[in-house]
């Protein structure tokens, strides 16, 4: 396999996880309304915390107010960002955002109307839309939230179905109906999707978080997120014992049934047609036959049941490549204009 493509797998993940944190999208029938926590660590890359709320209604599509200035890519290097970086504006009240619409200036403080709505609740409160409303704010062209997992109705999801795997499920839909009739099951689970507030966290895979003895803290959220072989048995002073979704696809997910973590949902991402083969058996709980054209070994069963297994939505794949990340649609695959795009990177 191209290494261009082994780093996209990396790549793509995180800003997928990223992406869902922002969004509020929906997951199953629920809203994902959230809200900042106060920091796990400051010097500690543990990605950010939100608060859930079920209650939450869809908000219109963001509208940006008065003019906004168009900058360059950040790292262009020329003088007009190094002052846009600097805060030397010409104008400091007008934003002024990349080429992919990004808000370039950014700071920690709160819009006005974040500060008037959520400025006087008090800390640990729930905070519907906010995480939604900050991401406006950063970034004007985010789109409506779309459902986290894959449900019956996926056929329904227009912006996907164009497009092949990784950024959508073209030619796939025959095999997915018939693991979503297995798996029978497209939310959190009925514990965590009665809760009318849920907490969340994101714990990264690096190894910041040694000897930082924050596993306690980790565990006190409601829904933790992993991603693919990320370890927690021997590390679980620092990185906690929960696991709520792992979240993953073939080459990345464990391949020693013991180390599986009980309770948790095993949460698929595909990157080629072939991985959703590969997953049709680990849900029917079939002999895994034809490892061609996978680019390293993969697990051989997944010690879980159907009902403890989701496919996660490729539309976050498709936001997190084409407009967070900026690489070329090339049609909706995978080689050729992407291996420069991830040289720049």
């Amino acid at each position: 396999m191209k290494p261009a493509h082994k780093l996209l797998f990396v790549l793509c993940p995180m800003l997928v996880l990223g992406f869902i944190y922002y969004s509020s999208g929906k997951l199953h029938l629920h809203v994902w309304g959230q809200k900042p926590h106060k920091d796990v660590e400051p010097t500690v890359k543990v990605s950010k915390v939100t608060s859930v709320s079920v209650k939450t209604t869809m908000t219109k599509e963001p509208v940006v107010e008065g003019p906004v200035s168009v900058g360059r890519i950040v790292g262009s290097g020329t003088a007009s960002l190094q002052r846009v970086h600097s805060g030397q504006h010409e104008n400091p009240s007008r934003p002024v955002f990349d080429k992919q619409g990004f808000l370039l200036n950014l700071d920690t403080r709160l819009p006005p109307e974040l500060v008037y709505k959520y400025g006087n609740l008090s800390e640990g409160a729930c905070k519907p839309g906010y995480a939604a409303a900050k991401m406006s704010a950063i970034y004007p062209k985010f789109s409506k939230p779309a459902s986290m997992f894959l449900d019956r109705n996926f056929k329904r999801l227009a912006k996907v179905t164009n497009f092949l795997p990784p950024f959508g499920f073209k030619t796939q839909e025959r095999i997915i109906d018939v693991i979503l009739s297995g798996t029978k099951n497209y939310g959190l689970g009925p514990d965590l999707d009665s809760l009318s507030c849920k907490r969340c966290i994101i714990v990264g895979n690096g190894g910041i978080l040694s000897n930082k003895s924050l596993g306690s803290r980790i565990d006190e959220y409601d829904v933790v997120i992993r991603l693919n072989e990320a370890p927690v048995s021997g590390y679980t002073r620092d990185v906690g014992t929960k696991t709520t979704l792992r979240i993953t696809y073939p080459e990345g997910a464990i391949q020693k049934t013991e180390r599986y973590e009980k309770d948790s949902l095993f949460v698929f991402s595909a990157f080629k047609p072939l991985d959703f083969k590969w997953l049709r058996q680990m849900v029917f709980k079939e002999k895994l036959q034809g490892t061609e054209g996978f680019w390293k070994s993969v697990a051989h069963s997944v010690p879980r049941q159907p009902s403890e297994i989701r496919i996660l939505n490729p539309y976050f794949i498709q936001e997190a490549a084409f407009q967070f990340i900026g690489l070329p649609q090339n049609n909706g695959l995978m080689g050729k204009g992407v291996s420069n795009m991830l040289v720049e990177f």
